[in-house]
């Protein structure tokens, strides 16, 4: 099971503290970026010794920047939230007072207790939302064709991403050869977002690609690389530093 699918199908309190543990591996999971911890094992960090529990913890601050701050950059089709209610609402986080939200953001205090308003209604749809699907239950088993889970980078989230495991197997077989070179770049959004997702299986998690590495794999895929390497940062499966010196899995 990839990461996508671990992240969607956890549990709310494991989704809230950004990982979950496996009693049948005996390991923690990141559910941002799949990094593994096992129980037993006793792991440094600056000149500290911690148990994987802990270090996990310190890995979702160290390396996503919390929770919070993960959920926060997520698009806006998954939170729903306008960029500003993710202002408002990193500035609560941050523990300041509605005055000084006010002051910061050039707007009233009664304006921020609008918001607070709004997002308890959120919250409270949230809830019930929880409530009715918890009651129709999630058993994807009985769909003999299930939608594959959209990657968490995923810039817009539509129909072009209503892909089956039928769409993905069908297309890898067309576009692909037996080396695992591109045939040729497909039109259709839909198969384009099923090769990129593919593609993107070359490049591990967490970890910085410079620009030159990044080609040197695309090449070895598709002749038009720059095309590939464009399209992946255009549709979320990566990102990069403004200079484009840097890449890595977004």
């Amino acid at each position: 099971m990839n990461i996508q699918t671990l992240f969607w199908n956890a549990d709310l309190k494991d989704m809230q503290r950004g990982y979950f543990y496996d009693s049948k591996t005996g390991a923690y999971t990141c559910l941002i970026c799949g990094q593994l911890m096992e129980k037993d094992q006793v792991y440094p960090y600056k000149d500290n010794f911690y148990n994987a529990h802990k270090r996990m913890e310190l890995h979702i601050e160290e390396v996503h920047g919390g929770v919070f701050d993960f959920m926060m950059s997520l698009n806006k089709s998954y939170t729903s939230l306008s960029d500003s209610q993710k202002n408002v609402l990193t500035l609560m986080h941050q523990g300041q007072s509605d005055l000084e939200i006010a002051k910061e953001l050039g707007i009233t205090s009664s304006t921020i207790r609008n918001y607070r308003f709004k997002f308890k209604e959120k919250e409270k749809q949230a809830k019930v939302l929880l409530s009715i699907f918890a009651n129709l239950g999630n058993d994807t088993a009985k769909d003999p064709n299930p939608v594959i889970t959209p990657h968490l980078g995923a810039t817009q989230v539509d129909d072009r991403y209503n892909i089956t495991e039928k769409d993905t197997i069908k297309t890898l077989e067309n576009y692909f050869d037996s080396n695992g070179a591109l045939l040729t770049f497909p039109s259709k959004e839909k198969k384009k977002i099923i090769i990129l997702r593919e593609i993107t299986k070359n490049f591990k998690p967490n970890q910085e690609y410079s620009e030159k590495e990044i080609n040197r794999v695309l090449e070895r895929i598709y002749d038009d690389y720059v095309l590939i390497r464009r399209y992946l940062i255009q549709y979320g499966f990566l990102d990069r530093k403004n200079d484009g010196q840097l890449y890595w899995v977004k």
